[in-house]
């Protein structure tokens, strides 16, 4: 008989669920199977795939799973503060046809032509001078002194983008994350695109940005601004995350905090651990059933949100075993006609941005117990508070010119 969820739903917005996002996968699974249903925010209901292979399924049938929201947010009140993060914007992400291959198209192309040579020696000009601000006090957060400045002034030498506009798309963006003020963090975002796209469309130069606007694809000065807000979440929030927990990885689990600088392990195992473990994005790729489907025994309402749980899926144990060095199996990028096409531009950055930092303070430590450190709550991301650690305090590093 199809299973049919009317009880409780269980809420993905809680600190109780950012504090052990694992062991409630593995209640759901034991209690619903492959599919559960979950709340994103107060009265706002959704189905959680926690299955590897339903989870492929779904990313795959793009006929019967829509990425397009616009039906569903015809009854999702304004002010819903996770609207901003599913509401529908002309961009891949939320479309689907003839629009999504054009603008997939401008999409690819644009981040294909990025020199990644050029890239890592962006990252190294760029991650040296951050160290050097707190290589000489003996401590540091990474989150807020490292990670987020590092990955954000990447992007923006990505984009073209200078500094102030990118730091208002930034924060902005950390609103919509955090579904604190979402609203205005949206507005905010959107304002300072806008101001982009009337640069680039007058001066042209060699970014992404840039190569957006003079596309074929004749993207408008909305759509222009709806993919760099695109690429603004998808590059500013998955790799910081990815940076910090990759770090605690290192700092924390003796495999790799005895091992990575002596040569056993590389940070690029690391960062196969985290993920499939820790994915900076642990819930996404949100599709919609366009009608009434039964999918694994469970009838999934017409258009109300599947989130594909990324971290519940890489650990099902009907696919997981063992050891994930060099297993590149994981969803953390997404799967099918929407998995990411930034994926080597982000492992490139995140994994220059630790080699960095562990080149030029190898005896760095976590400066507080684990179990003291907090994960923001939010249904979607993967993300710590902060990680404050500590190490001999060092001389500066010398530093190679900044990139224009």
């Amino acid at each position: 008989m199809p299973l049919d969820f009317a009880g409780p739903r269980l809420p993905l917005y809680t600190a109780e669920y950012a504090t052990d996002p694992h062991r409630t996968h593995r209640e759901m699974l034991n209690r619903f199977g492959s599919l559960a249903p979950v709340e994103l925010a107060p009265g706002i209901p959704a189905t959680l795939v926690i299955g590897y292979h339903t989870a492929l399924r779904i990313l795959n049938d793009p006929d019967r799973f829509t990425s397009d929201p616009r039906t569903w947010e015809r009854n999702i009140p304004a002010e819903c503060p996770i609207r901003p993060m599913m509401e529908w914007y002309p961009n891949p992400l939320h479309s689907g046809g003839s629009d999504h291959a054009r603008f997939r198209a401008a999409t690819t192309a644009a981040l294909g032509k990025v020199d990644l040579h050029r890239l890592h020696t962006t990252v190294e000009q760029l991650a040296a001078p951050l160290i050097n601000t707190f290589c000489e006090d003996g401590r540091c957060d990474i989150v807020s002194q490292y990670a987020l400045p590092v990955v954000f002034a990447t992007l923006n030498a990505v984009l073209g983008c200078p500094a102030d506009i990118g730091r208002r798309a930034a924060t902005g963006m950390a609103a919509v994350f955090d579904t604190v003020d979402a609203a205005d963090g949206n507005a905010m975002i959107l304002s300072a695109l806008e101001e982009l796209t009337r640069i680039k469309r007058s001066e042209p130069g060699d970014d992404v940005t840039s190569r957006l606007v003079t596309h074929p694809a004749r993207l408008t000065d909305e759509e222009m601004v709806c993919h760099l807000a695109l690429l603004y979440a998808a590059g500013i929030e998955p790799p910081q995350n990815l940076i910090v927990n990759t770090l605690l990885l290192m700092l924390t689990d003796e495999r790799f905090a005895g091992n990575v600088l002596d040569g056993s392990l590389s940070t690029r195992d690391a960062l196969d651990e985290v993920l499939f473990e820790n994915p900076p994005m642990a819930n996404y790729c949100i599709r919609y059933p366009r009608q009434p489907i039964l999918v694994d025994e469970v009838w999934l309402p017409a258009h109300q949100p599947v989130l594909i749980s990324m971290a519940a899926c890489n650990n099902d144990p009907a696919v997981r075993s063992g050891n994930v060095t060099d297993n590149r199996s994981h969803l953390a990028f997404g799967a099918g006609p929407h998995a990411c096409p930034a994926q080597p531009m982000a492992m490139l950055i995140v994994q220059d941005a630790i080699d960095q930092l562990l080149d030029a303070l190898p005896e760095m430590e976590l400066a507080v117990p684990e179990e003291d450190l907090r994960w923001r709550p939010g249904p979607f991301h993967r993300s710590l508070v902060s990680l404050p650690v500590t190490f001999p305090a060092s001389p500066p590093i010398q530093t190679l010119g900044l990139p224009r």
